[in-house]
């Protein structure tokens, strides 16, 4: 018999997702619609991706941290165009609905809007700094000078927020003790059925996550480390991104 809770827990994050995909997917469209508009898009993801891996350089270089720090610069906040991915969620919803555990499928609505939030920001990221004329020079000033002019705190706060949701509810799948089979028996027949990109957003998560044990170290240093850029990129001080590690911090 059915858990009644499970079930409305699947529906809101199905609900979720249909919203976030809808909006990603709109997002991504307009950026791609002009090759100049696609090219300044990856300029600004790629230093955003470079900046991520410069402020958590430790972690990234840590055995029991490394991989999940790479699984967010790649997956959830870097370059790539996660457009396959969401195509293939959204082409087979209701079959994700029925067949995976409702802590999977809230994993893939928060790394969706995610994704959907990201975009909407970098494309006012984009829009200034193409007005600045530093879409293709981007340093640490010109970044800094844009990501004020834009503003929208709350989304950045929003933002952080929901990468730390992210990585939560990828620490809890790792708590469910049948997943790492399903996820390596399906391996091959989602990759027949087009479904490689979802499959391996869910995998590479998993195993990142499983080989640090608890993940709360690893996203509270995360966490703090971008609220204090956050800050600092707002109050306009002098290099934002130099945070001083504190004794003991997983950085």
């Amino acid at each position: 018999m059915n858990d009644p809770t499970t079930s409305i827990e699947k529906q809101q994050s199905a609900a979720a997702l249909r919203r976030h995909l809808k909006a990603a997917k709109n997002l991504r469209q307009q950026a791609n619609l002009d090759p100049a508009a696609a090219r300044a898009r990856l300029c600004l993801r790629e230093w955003q991706a470079g900046r991520l891996a410069r402020s958590h350089r430790q972690l990234l270089g840590s055995p029991r941290f490394g991989p999940a720090v790479s699984f967010f610069i790649s997956d959830l906040y870097g370059p790539k165009d996660f457009s396959c991915r969401d195509e293939e969620v959204e082409r087979i919803l209701p079959l994700l609905i029925k067949m995976l555990p409702a802590s999977a499928l809230r994993t893939i609505a928060l790394a969706v809007e995610l994704d959907a939030l990201t975009e909407e920001l970098d494309s006012a990221m984009v829009t200034e700094l193409c007005r600045a004329g530093q879409i293709e020079h981007i340093d640490e000033a010109a970044y800094a000078a844009a990501y004020r002019a834009v503003a929208c705190r709350a989304e950045r706060q929003h933002q952080i927020v929901l990468i730390r949701e992210t990585g939560q509810a990828l620490d809890k799948l790792t708590k469910k003790p049948l997943l790492s089979s399903l996820l390596k028996m399906m391996r091959h027949p989602a990759q027949l059925a087009g479904l490689g990109d979802l499959h391996q957003f869910l995998d590479r998560g998993f195993n990142a996550f499983r080989g640090m044990g608890s993940a709360s170290d690893f996203l509270d240093a995360i966490e703090n480390k971008e609220q204090q850029v956050m800050s600092r990129l707002f109050d306009g001080v002098g290099d934002p991104f130099l945070i001083q590690t504190q004794p003991g911090n997983p950085h």
